[in-house]
């Protein structure tokens, strides 16, 4: 096909200029326009995408602080446990403290429930409790026309925060009645589901297995705490201050709510982490495997508690992005509860923490 060039002047080269656009009607016109603007308007999109997510950050890591700040005021000489309970509230996730009674686990429970807000409930564990005890049950009552009909009295596990206090001295029947609340947030009773409270977070203290009168927790239950915390002896100054306190401590004031709450816990699950990352959380959990003196190892659900916990832990720093020191931080705490070990590792003085930091020893990041 023969055109004509710019001076006119025909040629064998088809098209040998461009073409040039020619505008018929003004739609051409705005059609032209939308399409120069496009990649602008896409640019503020990405712009305004970034700004909220950093403002959503800032937002989640200013209730942690206050969260933690409050903990601190009541709570003395425990910072660590205080921040990993914290951690595992903005991760959306289960907490079990254990430690010898009079430490302060319940004291720790009690003072978030005021710091959070929204409904608190306690459950005494005890050998003669039952699963009716907590879940609830149906009883007869009198309809408006005399007649007799069953109604749902709910238990106390349908509340924001549920203080299960000294869960290992429950049978395990018993103890089993939380495992469907903690994996799937609903109770079923009498072969009707029923959610619960969003958000709904169990915090469960436990005396260590070698005190009389405990019943340990089955391996699918520990499984489905976020992160196990040992509550220790205050040393000599804490245990100072603690006994020169003349009367109990004022309860904090709220410094958040519900429904902020699951703003903040969306925000901490929208943090992005590098595919490295990831993978040494992943290696972190075969490592567990390959330890000398373990039974058996952590499972899939630990290395999602794994990423969980370390984006909740970047937030309470400022930072944007998951690392790898982040999963190396809340490693101990996620997986001690996870790891069964062989009687001989038990006789060479070795537990779980320690098994945990061979683990890490040994596992590199790529």
């Amino acid at each position: 096909m023969r055109a004509k060039n710019d001076e006119g002047v025909m040629t064998n080269e088809p098209w040998a200029s461009p073409p040039v656009l020619r505008v018929v009607n003004g739609s051409n016109v705005k059609e032209a326009s939308a399409v120069a603007r496009a990649p602008e308007a896409r640019a503020v999109e990405v712009a305004a995408n970034v700004d909220a997510a950093e403002v959503a950050l800032a937002h989640a890591k200013t209730v942690g602080e206050r969260l933690r700040a409050g903990l601190s005021s009541v709570i003395f000489g425990q910072e660590s446990v205080i921040t990993g309970v914290v951690v595992a509230l903005l991760a959306g996730g289960h907490v079990l403290l254990e430690g010898a009674p009079g430490l302060g686990k319940t004291q720790i429970v009690r003072t978030l429930s005021k710091l959070v807000g929204g409904s608190f409930s306690r459950i005494q564990f005890t050998p003669d409790l039952m699963p009716s005890d907590i879940v609830g049950t149906s009883l007869v009552v009198t309809t408006a026309n005399g007649g007799k009909d069953l109604a749902y009295r709910p238990g106390p596990i349908f509340a924001n925060l549920v203080l299960a206090d000294e869960i290992n001295r429950a049978t395990p029947k018993t103890q089993s009645a939380l495992l469907e609340a903690m994996a799937e947030r609903t109770v079923s009773v009498e072969g009707q589901p029923r959610d619960l409270p969003a958000p709904f977070f169990v915090l469960a203290t436990e005396n260590p297995i070698e005190m009389e009168g405990v019943f340990p927790l089955p391996e699918a239950q520990l499984d489905r705490f976020l992160m196990k915390l040992i509550v220790t002896m205050p040393d000599l100054e804490t245990l100072t201050r603690i006994g020169a306190r003349a009367e109990e401590p004022l309860p904090p004031s709220a410094v958040t709510f519900p429904d902020e709450l699951l703003v903040v816990q969306a925000a901490v699950r929208r943090l992005p982490s590098a595919p490295h990352v990831e993978r040494y959380a992943a290696k972190l959990v075969l490592a567990t495997h390959a330890e000398k003196g373990v039974r058996y190892g952590a499972g899939p659900r630990a290395a999602q508690a794994l990423m969980s916990c370390a984006r909740a832990r970047a937030v309470l720093d400022g930072r944007a992005a998951v690392a790898a020191d982040d999963v190396k931080a809340v490693a101990g705490d996620v997986l001690r509860h996870r790891l069964g070990l062989r009687f001989e590792a038990e006789a060479q003085g070795l537990d779980a923490d320690k098994i945990v930091l061979q683990a890490i020893a040994h596992t590199k990041v790529e």
